[in-house]
This record gives structure tokens, sequence and C-alpha cells, in this order.
């Protein structure tokens, strides 16, 4: 029997056309005077506008306006950026961080100290994933149950919407600091959680998983809220109270998809895009159309930080997180989103919280919590415009909800 030789293909042809054409990025401080212009130039392929808007946006950058078309194979892409406080780009470790991310030798760059939490940056962790029905302390109870497991959280972030709760937790042993690998600790923590998330009567049992990896938790908490169909939910009530004015409005016709979006804490956005199926197809059925809505509305929404924000800061140590979610709880007070970032001893927490109604919460509430914790953490307080009318609470000046500098204004 004659052997047959298959025709050999180089790995690395793939990566041929990169290779000939590298991306091309420049950070121009000098065309526009209120805004700095981050210029792509690179060879298309399913997913480059969203890696590109995740790296500006793990910056704590805020895009003012794009322009955006792929021609052929080529990607051309041009964004107007600018800081938190609306000023230009002028760090030069920002910039530089940029032109490698984007760039010939964006696979050299893994981290952002203050964005990830990975294997260099907290000594090894173990990421929890959590999907499951939303309910009045959940946040707190999770919290307890890994405390007791001696899991120590370094990071997390959770999100709300919909009645449902999303959350990725990164944990590490309380005692060596390092990610937790036993299977047998890792199976009781999950069969713990699982039970716990099984929540109301009849209620479907909630999802845990565990990676070893990093994941990048925007996308992931927008990927496990998709999956489990948030967008088919109805509006909860206290979603509703917001002015008229937020409501995203999406409209589709033919291959043209608007969008036109109201932030609550700053002007519309308008956005227009030329979109279509990854096969060439265009969105020819009403379904299809009618699905894609209700996922951009739900996307949106997600990202609302409603309520009250308290920024929380301490020396870390185990069980903090517990600590400070059983607090909240007993105070009465219901947690909308959080987020919680450890870098060196310093522990930095961000809530958003409600009254366990989903009202706005009661200052007198507040000014309590601030007398009971105020020994051992730096507490901030801030309203937002959706849930008071009155100013702002007096304070550091408004901040994304990802933590950027954050932690050096607890320093100063």
């Amino acid at each position: 029997m004659a052997n047959v030789c298959w025709p050999y293909f180089d790995p690395e042809y793939e990566n041929l056309s990169t290779r000939i054409n590298p991306p091309r990025v420049s950070v121009d401080n000098t065309s526009c005077n209120d805004s700095t212009l981050v210029k792509v130039d690179s060879m298309n392929k399913p997913g480059i506008l969203l890696e590109v808007v995740q790296v500006l946006t793990d910056l704590d950058l805020i895009i003012t306006k794009a322009y955006i078309s792929s021609d052929g194979g080529w990607f051309m892409d041009v964004f107007h950026v600018t800081d938190q406080q609306g000023n230009k780009i002028a760090d030069i470790k920002t910039i530089d961080y940029i032109e490698k991310a984007l760039g010939p030798k964006s696979q050299e760059v893994t981290t952002w100290a203050d964005k990830r939490v990975g294997v260099h940056s907290v000594g090894g962790h173990t990421a929890i994933e959590l999907i499951a029905r939303d309910r009045p302390g959940l946040l707190s109870e999770i919290s307890a149950v890994l405390a007791n497991l001696h899991f120590n959280v370094v990071a997390a972030e959770a999100w709300t919407h919909n009645r449902r709760i999303a959350c990725v937790l990164y944990v590490n042993d309380d005692t060596t600091s390092r990610a937790v690998a036993d299977p047998t600790r890792l199976s009781v923590m999950e069969d713990q959680l699982k039970n716990l998330l099984r929540g109301c009567e009849n209620d479907e049992a909630g999802r845990t998983s565990f990676s070893m990896g990093f994941t990048h938790v925007d996308r992931r908490l927008h990927q496990m809220l998709f999956a489990d169909r948030d967008y088919e939910g109805g509006i909860m009530a206290t979603e509703v109270d917001h002015p008229p004015s937020f409501k995203p409005k999406i409209t589709i016709c033919n291959t043209l998809f608007f969008m036109l979006q109201s932030h609550l804490m700053g002007p519309h956005a308008t956005q227009e895009y030329y979109i279509r199926h990854v096969d060439g197809c265009v969105l020819d059925t009403e379904g299809e159309k009618e699905r894609v809505i209700k996922c951009l509305e739900a996307a949106i929404r997600r990202r609302v930080s409603e309520g009250l924000s308290l920024e929380l800061c301490a020396k870390d140590r185990v069980g903090l997180l517990s600590e400070v979610t059983r607090i909240l709880r007993e105070n009465g007070l219901s947690v909308s989103r959080a987020g919680v970032m450890t870098i060196g001893e310093q522990a930095t927490n961000v809530f958003y919280v409600r009254d366990a109604s989903g009202n706005p919460v009661d200052m007198k509430i507040v000014e309590a919590l601030r007398k009971e914790i105020g020994h051992t953490m730096l507490l901030n307080v801030k309203k937002t415009p959706a849930s008071s009318r009155e100013p702002e609470a007096r304070g550091w000046a408004k901040t994304s909800f990802f933590f950027g500098n954050l932690l050096e204004r607890f320093l100063a």
C-alpha cells in the first residue's frame, strides 16, 4: 500500500499577513484641541473592534468620538479619547502601553497593573464564576462561605440585571496566598456555593465554575448574563425609575444599525454601525432584529451603576469582604453592583447600594454606617442623579466605576 504524503502547512501561515503588514498605531496629541487621537491601522479580523475598545476601556479612557472603517481586508479607525477629567492623555506610560497593546508587540503585553489580577500581581489565584437569581444579602452570604472555607478574596466584580446576578471572584488560600488547586477543597466550595445559590423555593440552582487562568472581567460578565438570557426578563421596578431620556433607543433598518444611548452622568451618545452576519448576510427577519435590540438594551443596562456609591479603603485582611458585606446587609442595604481590588496591603471596595426594597437609601443609615466602620476603614459616599436630585455628596472628583486612580486618592 502506497504511503500518502499530506501537504505541509506552516503553523505560522495564519499569522503571515499580520507579520507582513503589522498593525500601525499612533497617539496624536496635536491634531485636536480637546482630545487625544488614537489611530489604528491593521489587518481586519472578527473581534478586532472589541479588542481595541477594550484596551482603551481598561485604561479608564472616555471615547468621545470614533471613525471606523473596513476596506477589504484592512481595518482603519480613529478614536478621540480623554481621561476621566476630560483632559488629553499626557502620561507617557499610558501612551506607551496603548502603542504596545494595539501594535505589533501586543502579545508581549499581558497585564495592566491597576486593571487585572493575575499570577504576577497577586502571587496566584483561582477565578470563580457565579450566576444565579439575585436576592438581598446574597453577596454577603457568598463572602461568608468563602471566608469560612479559608479562601481570601483578592479581587471581585459583580453585576445585577433583571433579577440575576453574575459575579467573578479571584481567590487564593488565606495562609499561602497561592491559587487553590486541591480538587477536594474546590469540590466542597462548589457544593456549598451551589446550595447557597439555589435561593428561593423552586428556583433553579445557580451555576459555579472555576478557572486557574485570567478572564477579562467585563467581557466575561457580559457573556455570563447573555448566556443566562437576562435580556428576555422583564425590567425590574427599580430600573423604571430613570428619567425617560435614559432608555436606550435602538432601531435597525436593513444593514444599518443605529443606537442612541443616554448616560446618567453625561450627554447623549449617538452611534451608527453598518453590520452583517459573519457569513455576509444581513438581518432580514423581524425576529433577528428584535433579538439584537433586546441584547443591546440589556448590554447597556448592565453597565448602569444605580443607587448610592460607597467607596471603602482599608488594610487588607482575611475576611474583609465578608465583614463589609455583612455590615451592609445588617443595615438593610442591597448591593446592585460591586467591585473589589487588592493592591499590595491595601484593599479598595466600591459598592452601589439601595435599600432592600430597591428604593434610594436613607442618609441616616449611611451616617450610622459611617460611625460603625469609620474607625477601621476610609469611606466616601457619592449620590448618583438617578437616585437623588440632591447635589453629589462632597468628596473626590467624579470617577468611573473602575478603580483607576482610586487607591492614589485614598493614600494622598
